[in-house]
Formats: C-alpha cells, sequence, structure tokens
C-alpha cells in the first residue's frame, strides 16, 4: 500500500517521499471506502523535476483511489484462500471471520469493504502491529503445538 501512495505521488504531482511519509499518508487519511468526513493532508516532499522542496495538499478520495488496487489484491487473496481450504475450515472462518494484522488493520474502513466483498466477519487484532511476535512467542514457548504446525 505505501508503494502505492509513492507512486501516486510521483504520477500525479510529480512529488518524491519516503517510505515513512507514505506509511503516514496511509494511517492519517487513507481509507478502503467513502469517509463520512472527507480529510485533507499536506504532504512534503521533493519536486521530481525541479530537485526542491514541494508541499501538496492531498485527499482521502486521492489516496483511496491509490490505494485501489492493493484492496482489491487483498479482497482476491481472501477469496482465493477460501477456494483452497478444506469445507470445515470455511465454516469456522465464516462462523469466526477474517482477522486483520499488520499495519493494514489500521486502514479505516477496510474491515467494513473486505465483509461487504466476501460476506465474512472481519474484526482488528487487539495488537495488530504485534500479532507476529506473540505468535511466533507462543509457538515457541509451546513444542506441541509447534510441532503441529511446524514443516518437517
Amino acid at each position: 500500500m505505501d508503494d502505492a501512495i509513492i507512486l501516486h505521488l510521483k504520477r500525479q504531482h510529480n512529488l518524491l517521499i519516503g517510505q515513512p511519509t507514505a506509511e503516514r499518508i496511509k494511517c492519517d487519511i487513507g481509507s478502503a471506502a467513502t469517509l463520512e468526513k472527507p480529510l485533507r493532508m499536506d504532504v512534503k516532499g521533493r519536486h521530481l523535476s525541479e530537485g526542491v522542496p514541494r508541499t501538496v495538499t492531498i485527499t482521502d478520495a486521492e489516496v483511496r483511489d491509490a490505494l485501489s488496487e492493493p484492496i482489491r489484491a487483498i479482497v482476491k487473496a481472501v477469496r482465493e484462500a477460501l477456494e483452497c481450504v478444506p469445507p470445515e475450515l470455511c465454516g469456522d472462518i465464516y462462523e469466526r471471520g477474517v482477522v486483520l494484522t499488520g499495519g493494514v488493520a489500521f486502514l479505516r474502513k477496510l474491515d467494513e469493504h473486505l465483509h461487504k466483498e466476501t460476506g465474512l466477519p472481519v474484526v482488528k487484532a487487539g495488537e495488530p502491529l504485534a500479532t507476529v511476535v506473540i505468535g511466533a512467542g507462543r509457538l515457541l514457548s509451546d513444542p506441541a503445538l509447534l510441532s503441529k504446525v511446524a514443516v518437517h
């Protein structure tokens, strides 16, 4: 998603920004669906043709447009994953839902959009940025569980 924002600002505003700025844009005004109240943000970067610092104002609608392809890819990945799992597991997923983890969990309305597109319940993890570390810690502290999921 950050790369999509970086590319959008290059193409639409001739502005070069870095990964941290793209992440801030995604978290501050990014969304997967229309917001009730439009948001704007001033973004500082380097103008590509002039090579000087420049500030542009972008909107949540513009960021949403930039994120449309990565969001479509997430929906497609969820659908494809459901096609590959046993029917019993599909039933569990339909009952319990999909959990959003990592930075993407902070994208406004992604949970609503994913629910609308798949019909599945979607929730955000309690600590989205720590889920991988927490899960790895649980596996390493439980040899029996580790042996169940380990690839031999």
